[in-house]
């Protein structure tokens, strides 16, 4: 059965302050965000009727839009309390929240210094990003072509549409090969992350991660590596060889999509999810519930 196209579904959308039909949330064909790429987003996710870490992924979101250039016209306490009520009246306990800033249609060509900031908060429910028996027993990643830039050609530290481009690709090319999804390799031929998703590997009882200098520290990277610090694991940060990648036991990615999902292959390199892969991804599912449960039993 295919799957409901996202510009014809029931609901609202959060738009420019108000609350609009989801079929009605539309933008200009010349608006400068689907042009220019002058777009900034998050992905959340709400379990239990609360969204974890909103707090800091709205931060996360005006601050991407400052470093593109723009101030985003709402405050942080306008932003989450949009997003909660979004939520709300979506009906959803489990969903995934999409908050995005664009620049409007006032000016078209690459200065666009007079032109609207406009915000839209959409959530949806949204399983697992990966098939869930595919997740549990590891699932399958390419090596891809194109890698992550460096800081001095591209915004890195913004969650920004544009950065995502060769994520699509990327991806796209792993799925025609059959597999789930691309290990992506940085400027310099660093292991980096995947296309969607930061990446860990365990080596004799301990967590290497690749230091995130030209992709994003995502939130729920920083919420791994505190879990494992909390469960007495040693997390190492650093730069990683893709000749490296025969040396590591365990592999797993993360991110508010894939939450925290093991990895059996990459390209010609194999890994059984074990011990330390399973305590993190109980440890995380465990994080993201227990406040929402908690106040659902005062």
């Amino acid at each position: 059965m295919a799957s409901v196209p996202f510009d014809d579904r029931d609901g609202v959308i959060w738009f420019d302050g108000k609350f609009v039909d989801w079929r009605d949330a539309k933008v200009h064909v010349l608006t400068h965000g689907l042009h220019y790429a002058s777009a900034v987003f998050e992905g959340e996710r709400a379990y239990g009727g609360e969204i974890f870490k909103l707090k800091e992924h709205t931060d996360r979101l005006i601050e991407s839009g400052r470093i593109l250039g723009f101030e985003i016209p709402y405050s942080a306490e306008v932003i989450n309390e949009a997003s909660r009520e979004t939520l709300k009246r979506m009906n959803l306990v489990d969903g995934y929240i999409r908050p995005i800033a664009w620049r409007g249609s006032e000016m078209m060509g690459v200065s666009a210094q007079n032109n609207t900031i406009h915000l839209a908060i959409a959530a949806w429910a949204w399983p697992s990003y990966f098939n869930p028996e595919e997740r549990l027993k590891g699932i399958r990643l390419d090596i891809a072509e194109y890698r992550r830039p460096d800081p001095k050609t591209a915004p890195s530290r913004s969650k920004a549409a544009g950065l995502y481009m060769i994520c699509t690709i990327s991806k796209h090319a792993a799925e025609a090969k059959g597999y789930a999804d691309a290990l992506m390799y940085d400027y310099r031929g660093y292991v980096a992350e995947a296309t969607g998703a930061n990446v860990f590997f365990v080596k004799d009882g301990e967590l290497h991660t690749p230091t995130p200098d030209c992709f994003l520290n995502g939130i729920t990277r920083q919420t791994v590596v505190d879990l494992a610090r909390r469960a007495g694991i040693k997390v190492v940060e650093r730069h990683i060889m893709p000749e490296e990648l025969s040396t590591f036991t365990e592999c797993f990615i993360c991110g508010t999509a894939a939450e925290v999902t093991p990895v059996a292959e990459i390209g010609p390199h194999s890994y059984k999810p074990a011990a330390i892969t399973k305590t993190l991804l109980d440890a995380y599912m465990a994080e993201v519930q227990p406040k929402a449960s908690a106040q659902a039993a005062e």
